[in-house]
């Protein structure tokens, strides 16, 4: 008997409502509606059962939970990029990871790549625990510039420049051992890195001027703080 839209379900009516929707190619599919919504008839071979969903029955249940439903919004462009707005002057190199039966190896930094018109004159490396935020944190006089190594971070930014076309505005991306890249953070821009992966991110970070040891140009403003409209949940971290 034809179903809505001239289609046939045939089920052999099991107990977790299976429903089987194309015998000849055993595809299976599990059934959404409840019991009391389905009419069984037999079917033609008198072998198998004919599940039959009336039309009124189906278009209230679809009209019941559309009322709740969220469409999905737009989040890259055709040619993959992400359209989420990030903080002015945010940019991005991608790095290929050059794998074989060996191992893997890939750079990490070159200044003939005219990525950042800033030099290279320090380099440190750090790690964010599975589940941990290491934020808020400020520059005043320099430039993040991370690179990731292993696992997958999460960095939430907040804009504070009143000059830029961002301002206080939250923006966030993951960056992630599987697609490895440069990203750079400018100054007076609130940041946070939050590991998101199963294990340890390992981070390469190539700042723009040499760490300070007797006067550090680092701001900071705990995780959970008011000033920042973002919030971490129960996450832990500082």
């Amino acid at each position: 008997m034809p179903l809505v839209d001239g289609l046939r379900i045939v089920t052999p009516c099991c107990a977790n409502c299976l429903v089987n929707v194309d015998c000849a190619k055993d595809a299976w599919i599990v059934n959404p509606w409840p019991c009391h919504r389905l009419a069984l008839e037999p079917d033609d071979t008198g072998i198998n059962v004919a599940v039959r969903l009336e039309k009124k029955q189906l278009t209230e249940y679809v009209d019941e939970t559309l009322q709740q439903a969220i469409a999905d919004q737009q989040t890259v462009e055709s040619d993959g990029k992400s359209v989420r707005s990030m903080a002015d002057g945010v940019t991005f190199k991608d790095i290929p990871t050059h794998v074989d039966d060996r191992g893997m190896v890939v750079e990490m930094f070159d200044p003939r790549w005219q990525w950042h018109p800033d030099p290279l004159v320090f380099v440190y490396g750090f790690t964010v625990r599975p589940g941990m935020v290491k934020g808020w944190g400020l520059h005043k006089k320099h430039e993040d510039r991370y690179f990731i190594l292993s696992g997958e971070l999460e960095i939430v930014l907040y804009d504070i420049r009143p000059e830029s076309p961002t301002y206080k505005q939250v923006s966030k991306v993951v960056l992630s051992e599987s697609n490895r890249r440069l990203m750079n953070i400018p100054a007076y821009v609130w940041h946070s890195d939050h590991n998101v992966g199963a294990k340890d991110a390992v981070v390469v970070n190539f700042p723009t001027i040499p760490y300070d040891h007797a006067a550090p140009d680092k701001y900071r403003l705990p995780i959970d703080t008011d000033l920042i409209p973002y919030s971490f949940g129960d996450t832990k971290g500082w």
